[in-house]
């Protein structure tokens, strides 16, 4: 593989102007696609083969007019202290402010709480069921902002009014994320670099590659249902991948130089050997975004590919598109040097021990003592993760303060938790011969379930074979009790031939929690299983692999641990922007973040390890190959890590509470990852081990293609046609 990446970056040296302009066409076509043929995104989602995607199948086809995936909303009234909702003058403030919000755009119907007996005990809370003619996703800011004011006037008069529900939800805004994190990417490549041009070229090609990606996907929104979190996640993993591949292969590319070589010769080593890394490290983030397809949840799938698709255009542009503009820039990314900072060339000493070998000279002289304080550590982070809940957000995890919290309070408090939670039942009576006592029998069933609060009458489509009942529960929607009493109804007994199927916003939550935790194993047996050999083929080593997935457990359980921490305990709540907004994981995340820090934390143990591999091929004794191997690495990951946690950390300022829970877990884990796990256990245990290391048995190395990850074969064959390198003081004159 290194002689043919040699010979693509030789190649698009030498034809830099017209692979400079093949990539700017691309994003020129990228850019007026997006502009005319983009559509909204979507919001919702579906989840196939689940008993309450079932349900909403079947109500949209026999019982349309219930809106089953219609918007929602509830106005919640509260009555001074001391006086009732039903006085004549608080009964008249709360009927002309559902007037008004009947006569708001996209409105369909609205409940009169007099009238449904959605009235508090104590007569002072109630609430209005207002329904949609549109799904959540379309329901405009104008009608939103028409609620807000049409409660005002009996805010003015002296009642409670707050409002929530799917329909009043917040769009997510695009928050300042991708220019923080490139505004960070940037003083980092100065520090390692030292220089403008040299730090400029990164950032200049991961920005044409983002902007390829995410217009393409914005393009792609007018022709298919694309969530609304999918191109900020897709930007999210492109751009902190595309800075870090352009920068393994920049920091090649100067060492080459920095040797005396010509620059085109410089350009095809340095994608001959760090570009074979970016490959293999690519490739492994590609499985596992790929991979989320295993879960069959569309949505995820969707996320899995978008995001796969930035990756490998990362890949296409730092093989292609960089050697292009390091042929435009020559040797100038040696100069413009910035006073102050080191520079130069960060995979040498100068002949001094650098940190990075001072580091890995530690690490490999005690390397028990640093794996047991490591690796026990890591263990303490990971403990709150046994009290890990999963959950779908709600208005109960809103903005302290907001309007859609204070209602999700208010109903607490004035009906019990369950209201917040109620569970659709659709009733299937088609096979019955008496469907209106078949529907009954079925509603007093329910009724007589512990954890019921409310079951209302049966509700029968035109044609009479479809009936809905309402069940509000005694608990709250994320409680034990609440999902043990889905699952009564569920596997109650039928009654007069009726088919009973629960589903709502509390069911589904319930649902998807079940069908992630049954695709956890296969997904990432299947991650694990493909990079375990793809590895193996990179590394040529049994054990180096075996190494590396374990290193990821525990990444990824120490990540956990922070998670729980943060979102669901609170811990540091204030600096992190959540407080008052803590409550269960999205359900969803912990499939989706195994999936991506399994495919980063490859990346570092590739660019690490190939150079220890890089030194051991070489001839070097198995410590001093770690130490070498490491010392010239070090820097580059070092910088690479920090770059990577900057562009994460910057989403956790999204509104959007997936996106906000992604960036801080894959901060977190990159982290780790690179300083505790990669930086720290690998050359302790590379140190244990020794020359056993690098053990592969013959009849597998047999098998396994020679891809040369190491450059090793292209430098044997390159080395004797290459003149002798000139001094780098006669190369800069």
């Amino acid at each position: 593989m290194a002689t043919y990446l040699y010979r693509l970056g030789r190649f698009a040296f030498r034809q830099r102007r017209w692979v400079v302009f093949v990539w700017l066409a691309l994003l020129a076509a990228g850019i007026a696609g997006a502009a005319t043929l983009s559509g909204p995104t979507a919001n919702g989602f579906s989840i196939p083969g689940t008993e309450s995607q079932r349900a909403v199948d079947l109500l949209e086809k026999r019982f349309p007019q219930a809106g089953a995936d219609a918007a929602t909303a509830r106005i919640v009234f509260q009555a001074p202290q001391g006086a009732q909702l039903s006085s004549p003058d608080n009964s008249a403030l709360v009927k002309s402010t559902l007037g008004r919000i009947q006569s708001a755009p996209q409105v369909a119907a609205v409940a009169d709480p007099f009238a449904a007996k959605s009235i508090s005990a104590d007569g002072r809370t109630g609430y209005a069921q207002v329904a949609y003619d549109v799904t959540a996703q379309e329901v405009t800011p104008e009608a939103q902002d028409a609620v807000a004011a049409a409660v005002e006037p009996a805010r003015a008069a002296g009642l409670t009014v707050e409002y929530g529900g799917d329909a009043m939800q917040v769009q997510d805004e695009q928050s300042l994320a991708e220019v923080i994190g490139i505004g960070v990417a940037a003083v980092v490549l100065l520090i390692t670099f030292g220089s403008l041009i040299a730090a400029g070229l990164p950032l200049l090609s991961a920005i044409v590659g983002i902007g390829i990606g995410a217009t393409a996907i914005t393009a792609a929104t007018g022709f298919i249902d694309i969530g609304s979190g999918t191109p900020i996640l897709a930007v999210m993993i492109g751009l902190a991948v595309s800075i870090d591949y352009a920068l393994f292969i920049m920091s090649r590319y100067r060492h080459e130089l920095s040797s005396g070589l010509e620059p085109e010769e410089a350009v095809g080593r340095a994608v001959g050997t760090a570009g074979s890394a970016v490959v293999f490290a690519g490739l492994t983030v590609v499985i596992a975004l790929a991979g989320l397809f295993v879960v069959d949840i569309p949505f995820l799938t969707q996320m899995g590919f978008a995001a796969a698709f930035t990756v490998v255009l990362a890949v296409a542009i730092a093989l292609t598109l960089l050697p292009a503009l390091l042929g435009m820039a020559g040797r100038r990314v040696l100069g413009g040097r910035i006073p102050g900072l080191r520079g130069g060339d960060p995979e040498s000493s100068n002949g001094k021990p650098t940190a990075g070998r001072r580091w890995a000279g530690f690490v490999t002289r005690r390397p028990v003592a640093v794996l047991l304080v490591s690796v026990i550590g890591l263990g303490v982070l990971a403990i709150p993760a046994a009290d890990l809940e999963l959950g779908l957000p709600d208005d109960s995890t809103a903005a302290a303060g907001s309007t859609q919290r204070k209602a999700y309070e208010l109903l607490s408090d004035g009906f019990g938790p369950g209201f917040n939670g109620p569970l659709m039942v659709v009733v299937d009576v088609a096979s019955s011969a008496d469907p209106k006592a078949a529907a009954a029998s079925t509603a007093n069933v329910v009724r007589a379930l512990p954890d019921v609060a409310v079951v209302t009458p049966p509700t029968f489509n035109p044609a009479g074979d479809t009936a809905l009942l309402t069940v509000i529960p005694v608990s709250g929607p994320s409680t034990t009790a609440t999902k043990d009493l889905v699952q009564a109804i569920r596997d109650a007994p039928e009654t007069g031939g009726a088919e009973v199927s629960v589903t709502g916003g509390t069911a589904f939550n319930i649902d998807i929690s079940a069908k992630l935790s049954d695709a956890l194993l296969p997904y990432l047996s299947l991650i694990v299983g493909l990079a375990f050999l793809l590895l193996m083929l990179v590394f040529r080593s049994v054990l180096v692999p075996l190494k590396a997935t374990l290193g990821f457990l525990l990444t990824v359980a120490a990540t956990f641990g922070a998670v729980v921490a943060v979102f669901q305990w609170g811990w540091l709540a204030g600096p992190f922007g959540i407080e008052g907004q803590t409550g269960p994981i999205i359900s969803m995340l912990p499939v989706f973040l195994v999936g991506i820090v399994f495919g980063l934390a490859m990346d570092y143990q590739v660019f690490l390890v190939t150079r220890m591999r890089e030194e051991h091929v070489r001839g070097a004794a198995a410590r001093t190959a770690v130490v070498d191997g490491f010392s010239h690495s070090a820097r580059v990951v070092t910088a690479a890590a920090v770059i990577m946690v900057a562009v994460f950390s910057g989403f956790i300022l999204s509104s959007e509470t997936l996106v906000r829970e992604i960036g801080f877990g894959l901060a977190f884990a990159v982290a780790i990852d690179a300083f505790v796990v990669r930086m720290t256990i690998v050359p302790a245990v590379m140190a244990l081990l020794g020359r056993s290391a690098w053990w592969l048995p013959r009849w597998l190395d047999r098998l396994l293609p020679d891809v040369d990850v190491e450059g090793e074969r292209l430098r044997r064959q390159i080395e004797p046609a290459v003149p002798e390198p000139r001094e780098p003081e006669l190369a800069s004159r």
